[in-house]
C-alpha cells in the first residue's frame, strides 16, 4: 500500500513539473534589473520647460530644451477607430512595478494604472525602463490635459512635475481622438454682397 502511494505521489510530481505555465515569461538580466533601492528623486525645476513634438509627430514631451524630457504624451494609432493614448514618466522604473499616477488640472484629477515598461525613444534606441499608462484616446481620464489651466503629475518616488498652462496638450489629445486626423473647419456659408 505504501509503495502504490509512494508511486502515485512521484507520478503526480513529475506531471507537474511538465506542465507549461500560463503566462509567459518576460526574462530580465541583472544590469537590466538595476538597483531596486533608489532614493525618491527630486521634484524636477520646471520653470523653463516647454512641449516639444517628437519628430515622428504622434508624441509630444514636456521638458527642457535639448535634454531627456520628463514627461511624453503618446498617441497611438495602430486602430485609428479607436486609437490610444499614453502618458509616459521618463523615470527609472523596475520590471514588474506598478503604481496609480495622480496628474491633476483643468478641474480633473485622474489616477492612472501605470506600469514599467521598457520602451524606445523616438530614434529607435530601446533600453529604456520607464512608467506608462495606456488608455484609450477617449477615456474621459485625459480630459485633464484639455483646458487653460495649470497640471500636476504625481508618481510615487518620482517628484511631481509641475506643468504650466499651455494649449498644446489638449490640441494633441484633440488630435489623437480624432484618429490622427486634424479637424476641419466647418466651412462659412458666402455672404451676398
Amino acid at each position: 500500500m505504501v509503495k502504490k502511494l509512494f508511486s502515485a505521489v512521484v507520478a503526480f510530481a513529475l506531471t507537474a513539473c511538465q506542465q507549461q505555465p500560463s503566462s509567459p515569461e518576460q526574462r530580465v538580466t541583472l544590469s537590466e534589473a538595476g538597483e531596486r533601492h533608489e532614493q525618491p528623486l527630486p521634484s524636477p525645476d520646471t520653470t523653463r520647460a516647454m512641449w516639444t513634438v517628437a519628430p515622428s509627430g504622434k508624441a509630444i514631451h514636456f521638458g527642457n530644451a535639448n535634454a531627456k524630457p520628463w514627461l511624453t504624451l503618446d498617441c497611438r494609432l495602430e486602430d485609428r477607430a479607436n486609437p490610444q493614448f499614453a502618458v509616459i514618466r521618463h523615470a527609472s522604473a523596475f520590471p514588474g512595478q506598478t503604481a496609480l499616477f495622480a496628474v491633476m488640472g483643468n478641474g480633473f484629477v485622474s489616477r492612472l494604472p501605470a506600469a514599467a515598461t521598457l520602451g524606445e525613444d523616438e530614434d529607435g534606441n530601446g533600453g529604456e525602463w520607464r512608467w506608462e499608462a495606456v488608455l484609450p484616446a477617449a477615456d474621459p481620464a485625459w480630459n485633464l490635459f484639455i483646458g487653460p489651466g495649470d497640471m500636476r503629475a504625481t508618481l510615487p518616488g518620482k517628484g511631481a512635475i509641475e506643468i504650466p498652462p499651455s494649449p498644446v496638450p489638449g490640441e494633441f489629445v484633440t488630435w489623437c481622438r480624432a484618429g490622427g486626423r486634424v479637424p476641419q473647419a466647418p466651412a462659412t456659408p458666402a455672404t451676398a454682397g
